[in-house]
């Protein structure tokens, strides 16, 4: 298909420039989980394609979607009308010193963001644990990391660009005109609602240092002491191994320096070897002889040793992930997350599940974003995991059980079961949300299964 060719249901664009073709294979997700067929695809490389794209479907009636590299759990970016992926929608647009801010093209990776940000010596202040996503899809699902003070990739957004139902081209920021300033509140966590976002600004600062601690505890320290470790750290995030009182803590602080980065063979060994090579080889395991999880979790809670490094922060931050898994994770309120921590121990233990993979236990402080899993409150999040193959509805449930008696609200990115009826009595502003939905996509252009389960209708 050539730049200018198109066909498909949305395909009548001849003149757009965006590649629009119609759809033969079947879209999957990175779990492979997730499967969608839509009837077309387009591959936009500007902003102005992006928007005669979206013009012509939603003229023709076609429901559209954007997705990233699918590292969501959920069918958030599911269709079967037109999918845009934004593979040449990559890129530096513009940094400016003195406001403090860059901004990118929406398919960006964050991998690629960081790096360009090293090369002109700034950072984000934080982000999450992986950087294989797009920056829009980041965003959009309320990508975070952990924080006392910051977390979410959200809550560092200074301005959006989004191509929105009609086609047009929409530029917002605090302080704009009411319906635009409303318009950015909203989609700065947007679940790709209210239109598809073609660029995004954000707050970066001066490159920094931090050092990162990494030391097993007992799970009843670490529950003992949490809210202290909270406080005492910019970034405390721990993992716990069901089945076993292990933990595994991480502090990351800034640091005056000098660098003391991981060893190339150190390093190896931890995040490739044991982290990913030998953890995949346990999770086989585990999936074939459920009744031998208990005694591999040993094994893994005991593996990692404490160490200490200094570098640059996203190579602090983020990390390999590449054994696949399911995810479900909740966000309670900070200080109910000891409790909440050893109801789910106790459903482990008493269910007899198989649960192979750690919890993992992050921080945020509140944010004013209407659907952020850390609006208005504190945040404590919850995330378990199942390697991929195993049974884990089971489990899953258990734990959603758990989370929902305490008020709990579900990473929009990873499964869940919850509606709109549920999500407007956790979520103080959820009605503000949908009204900025209903005045920006009054026909639902930019709706699909999930939305219409989270949003409602």
């Amino acid at each position: 298909m050539s730049a200018t060719g198109t066909t498909g249901r949305a395909g009548k664009t001849a003149r757009s420039g965006a590649r629009t073709a119609r759809n033969s294979d079947t879209w999957r997700n990175w779990a492979g989980n997730v499967t969608a067929s839509p009837s077309g695809v387009a591959t936009p490389a500007s902003t102005e394609e992006l928007a005669a794209v979206v013009r012509v479907a939603a003229r023709e009636g076609v429901p559209v979607k954007a997705v990233g590299t699918g590292h969501s759990f959920t069918t958030v970016a599911a269709t079967d009308g037109l999918l845009v992926r934004p593979d040449r929608l990559v890129g530096l647009r513009a940094l400016d010193r003195a406001a403090g801010t860059v901004t990118v093209a929406a398919g960006t990776p964050l991998w690629q963001l960081n790096e360009t940000l090293s090369a002109h010596g700034l950072s984000l202040t934080n982000m999450g644990d992986i950087m294989a996503q797009t920056v829009a899809g980041a965003v959009s699902t309320g990508t975070h990391g952990t924080g006392r003070e910051s977390a979410s990739l959200a809550a560092q957004i200074a301005a959006l660009e989004l191509v929105t139902a009609d086609g047009s081209v929409v530029r917002c920021a605090p302080g704009g005109p009411p319906e635009e300033a409303a318009l950015f509140a909203a989609a700065r966590l947007g679940l790709g609602a209210l239109g598809v976002i073609s660029a995004v600004t954000f707050r970066v600062e001066p490159e920094f240092l931090l050092t990162a601690r990494e030391e097993p505890m007992t799970l009843d320290r670490v529950l003992g002491d949490f809210e202290q470790l909270v406080l005492d750290n910019e970034h405390f995030e721990f993992y716990w191994f069901p089945h076993t009182r292990h933990c595994n803590t991480k502090r990351n602080n800034r640091s005056p320096g000098p660098a003391a980065p991981l060893g190339r063979f150190g390093g190896w060994v931890e995040d490739e070897l044991l982290s990913n090579g030998a953890f995949q080889a346990l999770c086989s395991v585990g999936r074939a002889v459920p009744a031998a999880v208990p005694g591999l979790a040993r094994i893994a809670g005991g593996a990692l040793s404490a160490r200490t490094y200094t570098d640059i922060p996203y190579k602090v931050f983020t990390s390999p992930r590449r054994v696949r898994f399911l995810e479900m994770e909740y966000a309670v309120e900070r200080a109910a997350a000891p409790e909440v921590l050893r109801e789910l121990e106790a459903v482990v233990e008493r269910s007899g599940f198989a649960v192979s993979f750690p919890v993992e236990v992050r921080t945020a402080p509140a944010d004013d974003i209407p659907l952020s899993t850390a609006s208005g409150r504190d945040t404590a999040y919850i995330a378990v995991h199942m390697y991929r193959g195993t049974p884990h509805r089971e489990y899953f449930t258990a734990v959603e059980r758990i989370m929902v008696a305490h008020g709990g609200r579900p990473h929009w990115g990873k499964l869940h079961s919850r509606d709109a009826g549920f999500l407007a009595g956790v979520y103080p502003r959820f009605g503000e949300f949908t009204a900025v939905r209903d005045r920006w996509d009054p026909d639902r252009v930019f709706g699909n299964d999930y939305l219409r389960r989270v949003l409602g209708d």
